[in-house]
């Protein structure tokens, strides 16, 4: 049972920072910096795309930053429940995992990104794990306390 506490800030820690940077990352894209955004992730200067390509490619990358948005926002609105009821747990897991997994597709399809894209490829994934191990070791906790 020492591990828990340690587990619990770590669980949070990942969490935290995910969701922080999900927030605003999304918020950024879908309402102020798209632009800017393809500047420094892509290396794509907008300017230089015929303007129906770049218009529809920047519509469809600000609303997916928008449902970024709101899955941060949904994060942080049943965070409580996220680390409590296992419904909530599991569907929070899900979709960060789909994150994960979607870049290890792209990975073998498209091949080898920058190393920001690495970073949170491995960063997300680790949270996943320590996220489903305290949520795990938490339940347990509970049920053997009653």
């Amino acid at each position: 049972m020492e591990f828990y506490p340690d587990m619990k800030f770590a669980a949070y820690f990942f969490f935290y920072c995910y969701i922080g940077l999900v927030l605003i990352a999304g918020f950024w894209g879908a309402f102020l910096g798209a632009d800017f955004d393809h500047q420094m992730l892509f290396n794509l200067d907008t300017g230089t795309l015929s303007e129906y390509t770049r218009t529809n490619m920047l519509s469809q990358y600000r609303f997916l930053r928008a449902m970024e948005f709101g899955y941060g926002l949904f994060a942080i609105t049943f965070r409580k429940e996220i680390f409590s009821i296992q419904k909530y747990n599991r569907l929070f897991l899900a979709i960060m995992l789909a994150g994960v997994l979607a870049r290890v597709v792209s990975l073998v399809d498209e091949g080898s990104p920058s190393l920001l894209f690495y970073f949170f490829l491995v960063f997300e994934f680790i949270g996943v794990i320590v996220i489903y191990l305290y949520f795990n070791k938490k339940s347990k906790a509970t049920v053997a306390s009653k």
